[in-house]
């Protein structure tokens, strides 16, 4: 089966956001006093997960091939960021089943994957127990564990900091089977609570967090925790092998998370900028806050172009999502993240009080945000992933290898990918990363949207400075070699450059696999004249250190227009035309 990815704003899509506003209004689960008041309370939306489940987003979770309906990743990317748009900590609390699953999606057998997919189908929660107290992210140092027993398993210790470890019907547990430990020493074991007799697992109380304080971040122990030898998801000793294969998919969906929030970000800004008056004019007529605008608009679409990529790319470019999942985790965050403290710099204090304001979301937004950049792996995680596949992208890169018809597919928005199949991700991209290693032969193709009147010439300009700083980039890649610990510094800086080329180069394939939409008098608002590349590609010439120039400016300050004239509005390079985000 393979479906088309569409486009616009899908039809599903759009009924979710239809299905939300009504729920946004007063009084309702969404409304913004309802969710601040959950976050005051720290307590779970529970009315807002069963809204959820209602309209079925848990069929998303699971694979088509599964019974479920995912089989484009950036369709449940755009669900999920419309869900983010509202609220993180629901988005969070919700999508956290798939989080659990998708080890099974992976690694299970026949017989364990459709039991799994009919149980989240109706709506069993999964959640995913990798992290231990003492040991966060150091998957191979922890201390759970599974032994044989004449029947099956028998699991004994804890995890820690866990999303839905209490509310989750199963969870996928990460255990230690091998003593000795090491990359063969743990596997995967699928734990159903109902199976467990009551004094095998306690429940590790609530943990306080600044952001997300609703969802169910807590733990869970298990003592002489008996399972079925089925409970075993793939063979023995491939834990560490499925997690990392699993990360790659998860890594992926979480830009969801960062995407949404940038879109309420952008309407709490816009709307104070647009309604305040200071100096006896409107906020939003002042330059600096223009710019901040039209800059934190910019920042917001490279993000969905670099989410929108990637996430084809798990259908289109399996092969290379280790790099591209850890490329896509490690920068829409943390881009996230300057825009939403710029916005805070513009909002000022109201941005920090709790009932000035939109009911004080834009405080529980930034709190929420927070964790975005943390969840299946952190930053500085995702870019030691990246360090490691150093060799293979520098050689790549100077071979201009690259896959163009699976680099195409991850552009062309209206073609369609093959459906998702765990089956085909590797844990090395051998061949490097085809998006960032065509970028030579894209900018040559943007010269020829120039050269048609479809690109204005400053979008050459900025691709030909990008395309010199990415050989140069390269050239410092080579060398390196990958140490499993005491990683330098240097090689974290190159990580997040290369982080900035692989956002352009996402961008300017975009461009050249959607370039109808450039036409003259076309009514695309973000693509007339390239206006969204220009601010894109200036966004990462300053990422990358350099000068972007006055077209850049003069961008940002286009696209602020377009704020100012609709400050409600929703702004996506998938818009199909001027009337859609209305």
């Amino acid at each position: 089966m393979t479906t088309a990815a569409q486009l616009p704003e899908t039809s599903v899509q759009a009924e979710l956001e239809r299905l939300l506003a009504v729920a946004a209004a007063e009084g309702g689960p969404f409304h913004p006093a309802t969710l601040a008041r959950l976050d005051r309370d720290e307590a779970f939306p529970d009315d807002c997960c069963a809204l959820l489940d209602t309209f079925g987003l848990q069929q998303y979770y699971v694979p088509a091939r599964n019974g479920g309906r995912l089989a484009d990743v950036a369709e449940l990317v755009a669900l999920l960021r419309t869900v983010a748009r509202h609220d993180l900590t629901v988005a969070v609390a919700h999508a956290k089943t798939l989080l659990g699953a998708v080890c099974v999606w992976v690694a299970g057998s026949t017989e364990q994957t459709a039991r799994t997919a009919a149980a989240v189908r109706d709506g069993a929660v999964v959640s995913w127990a990798l992290t231990e107290r003492h040991h966060g992210s150091d998957l191979l140092a922890g201390e759970l564990t599974a032994t044989r027993t004449a029947d099956g398993w028998r699991l004994d210790g804890e995890k820690w900091l866990i999303n839905n470890a209490t509310r989750g019907d199963q969870l996928c547990v990460l255990a230690r089977t091998d003593p000795a430990g090491g990359a063969r020493g743990y596997s995967v074991f699928l734990v159903d609570k109902a199976a467990l007799a009551a004094d095998q697992y306690t429940y590790l109380p609530k943990v306080l967090t600044h952001g997300i304080r609703g969802a169910d971040i807590s733990g869970i122990s298990f003592t002489g925790a008996l399972l079925p030898q089925s409970a075993l998801v793939g063979a023995e000793g491939t834990g560490l092998e499925t997690v990392l294969k699993a990360l790659q998919l998860t890594r992926t969906v979480c830009t969801a998370l960062s995407l949404g929030a940038g879109d309420h970000a952008l309407r709490l800004a816009a709307g104070f900028a647009t309604r305040r008056e200071l100096y006896g004019r409107t906020l939003v007529d002042l330059p600096r806050v223009r710019q901040i605008l039209g800059q934190g608009l910019g920042a917001l679409l490279l993000n969905e172009a670099v989410a929108v990529v990637s996430a084809r790319a798990a259908g289109a470019l399996p092969g290379e999502l280790v790099v591209t999942s850890a490329v896509a985790k490690a920068f829409v965050p943390a881009t996230a993240q300057e825009t939403l403290d710029s916005f805070g710099e513009l909002i000022g204090l109201r941005a920090f009080l709790t009932e000035e304001y939109a009911h004080g979301m834009f405080g529980k937004l930034e709190r929420d945000h927070r964790v975005a950049g943390i969840f299946d792996g952190s930053t500085p995680v995702n870019r030691s992933s990246l360090i490691q596949q150093f060799g293979s992208l520098a050689r790549g890169y100077a071979a201009a290898r690259a896959d163009e018809q699976g680099t195409a597919l991850a552009a062309a928005l209206t073609e369609p990918v093959a459906d998702l199949d765990p089956s085909r991700l590797k844990l090395v991209a051998a061949k490097g990363c085809s998006v960032v290693q065509s970028l030579p032969a894209t900018v040559r193709r943007c010269a020829g949207l120039v050269e048609a009147g479809l690109l204005p010439g400053p979008v050459l300009e900025a691709a030909r400075r990008i395309e010199t700083l990415a050989a140069r980039l390269h050239a410092d890649m080579a060398p390196y070699v990958p140490a499993p610990r005491d990683v330098p510094a240097a090689a974290f800086r190159l990580a997040e450059r290369y982080e900035a080329v692989f956002a352009a180069a996402a961008c300017l394939q975009l461009a050249v696999h959607n370039q109808e939409r450039f036409r003259p008098g076309g009514t695309h608002r973000l693509w007339r004249d390239g206006l969204w590349l220009r601010a894109c590609l200036g966004h990462v010439l300053r990422k990358l250190g350099e000068d972007p120039g006055t077209d850049t400016e003069q961008a940002y300050g286009e696209l602020a227009a377009l704020l100012a004239a609709e400050p409600d509005g929703t702004f996506s390079l998938l818009d199909q035309d001027t009337e859609s985000t209305r």
